[in-house]
């Protein structure tokens, strides 16, 4: 918390310093006021003309224009990318680099093209856009538990033999890092390439500052993933919220669980904690493995042939169904984990069931939702029971009504907190990753996915939500009663989440 106050103070250092450079001109304010009229109009100009979505900007175009020092110039730091920075610069060119390692073969996607129009679409969408491949499914394997996926993971590590690759958002010093960095240092010095990547905010309270330091003298290669510091960017409110794990290019690890006790119920935060995780062996680790690298080489600054990581499978492995892991970059003007949630529930024809641990929602998820309930969907939504942020939790409840009154049905997890992300629909199609149903996952962080269409494993995914809804309570319109103070409190929270 000491570095969260000194970075804190250090940002508003900065901005005192701005406007009290501008106060010194005081004496020149009609002219300067014009000036500041003129760059704010010409910002909000911008903002809608570039803006992914308009209603995620409100907040920015407000502002701007009612406080055009202040607003112009967190805009231009950290709200939009006005002016590209180095560092955004050089992940868009690591990001164009993967890309030219990730081959779609044609005759998968016209398979799926013979078999569901609708599904061809939305995988033609995220391999040629997204620029993720779709692959024959081979082994994939779901846990309704973090603790259940941890015991599969240091299974897999111990097999590792040529390199493991890391990559989560929060790395938290206790019982399951612990289990892993055990093996990672064994590993090391056994010649095996180790590497990981933990987000420097959402590991802030977790590992100790410059954490990474430690880690690579044991051997262990680590990047702190856009390192917090007292000057305000561009990138600070992009984070790295993915959770991927690759071991040989032969097997993948992804789904809800970060690297913390809490993760797999060895401490209790807030009630049961039920998240999942999910496994992957087969052609498919490789857009896992190009994922991790994309972000390694651009902090890291290493020049690498991708090509040694990809290992090669036998040709007669077992095939079910099809896959797609993908990835969310904030930095692009193409919002890949909401198109496909969206396309999901404009797809459904019987239903849709959703774990989320939080619901900010902006207009295009709102009509997605409220449609699909509509049209005779059962669409469900899970949320947690016991919140870890209440604020947000309030805002999360703000949301019930307008889905409620379109017939959407939303479940609280008695138990606990639930942080799995999910989207299981029609007994076919299904995915679990690592984006929230809210703005920080959809528009600002570095996210991943698995896309799965046909594999016998939705049938698993699909028994977790039947599960887990007979665990949680239906939120009915009868409790939904609020009073005008809190009405308001939550309208303003809802407008600042889009900033948030």
């Amino acid at each position: 918390m000491k570095r969260v106050l000194v970075i804190g103070l250090s940002i508003l250092i900065q901005l005192i310093f701005y406007f009290a450079f501008l106060i010194g001109f005081v004496e020149h304010f009609v002219y300067i006021n014009i000036a500041l009229r003129i760059l704010s109009l010409i910002i909000v100009i911008w903002i809608i003309t570039y803006s992914k979505d308009i209603g995620n900007q409100i907040l920015w175009i407000i502002l701007v224009l009612v406080f055009p020092i202040f607003g112009s110039i967190l805009y231009l730091t950290i709200g939009g990318n006005l002016h590209r920075s180095k560092t955004v610069r050089k992940i868009l060119k690591s990001v164009e680099k993967s890309q030219s390692y990730l081959k779609q073969d044609k005759k998968i996607l016209n398979e799926i093209e013979a078999k569901d129009k609708d599904v061809y679409g939305q995988l033609s969408y995220i391999s040629k856009i997204a620029k993720y491949p779709v692959y024959k499914a081979n082994e994939v394997k779901y846990y309704p538990l973090g603790e259940d996926v941890y015991k599969v993971m240091i299974e897999e590590l111990k097999k590792a033999e040529k390199f493991i690759f890391i990559e989560y958002f929060i790395i938290a010093k206790g019982k399951m890092w612990q289990g892993i960095l055990d093996i990672l240092e064994e590993k090391a010095k056994a010649g095996v390439d180790v590497r990981v990547i933990y987000d420097d905010v959402g590991s802030l309270s977790t590992v100790p500052k410059k954490y990474y330091k430690k880690l690579n003298e044991k051997g262990i290669k680590c990047i702190c993933f856009n390192e917090l510091q007292p000057i305000v960017a561009v990138l600070m409110n992009n984070r790295d919220h993915r959770k991927i794990m690759v071991i040989d290019g032969k097997v993948a690890f992804s789904g809800g669980i970060n690297i913390a006790d809490e993760y797999i119920n060895e401490k209790e935060r807030f009630g049961h904690w039920k998240d999942n995780g999910i496994m992957i062996k087969g052609e498919a680790v490789w857009n896992y493995t190009t994922t991790f690298l994309e972000i390694w080489n651009v902090f890291s600054e290493e020049k690498e042939d991708y090509k040694k990581y990809k290992y090669k499978f036998k040709k007669d492995m077992k095939e079910d169904g099809y896959i797609c892991p993908y990835g969310e970059n904030p930095l692009d003007n193409e919002n890949v984990g909401e198109n496909i949630y969206i396309n999901i529930l404009n797809q459904a024809n019987k239903y849709v069931y959703i774990f989320t641990p939080y619901l900010i929602l902006d207009t295009e998820m709102i009509g997605a939702l409220n449609l699909a309930a509509k049209r005779g969907v059962d669409v469900r939504i899970v949320v947690p029971g016991i919140p870890d942020k209440k604020m947000i939790y309030s805002v999360t409840k703000s949301y019930y009504p307008l889905l409620l009154k379109s017939g959407v049905k939303i479940y609280e997890y008695t138990p606990g907190f639930i942080h799995s992300k999910v989207f299981v629909c029609d007994d076919k199609i299904a995915t679990v990753g690592t984006l929230n149903l809210d703005y920080r996952s959809l528009y600002h962080h570095f996210e991943c996915g698995t896309y799965l269409y046909e594999a016998s494993v939705i049938k698993d995914i699909k028994q977790d939500a039947i599960k887990t809804i007979e665990k949680s309570k239906i939120v009915k319109k009868e409790s939904l009663k609020t009073t005008l103070p809190t009405f308001l409190f939550n309208g303003i929270l809802r407008l600042f989440s889009a900033l948030l």
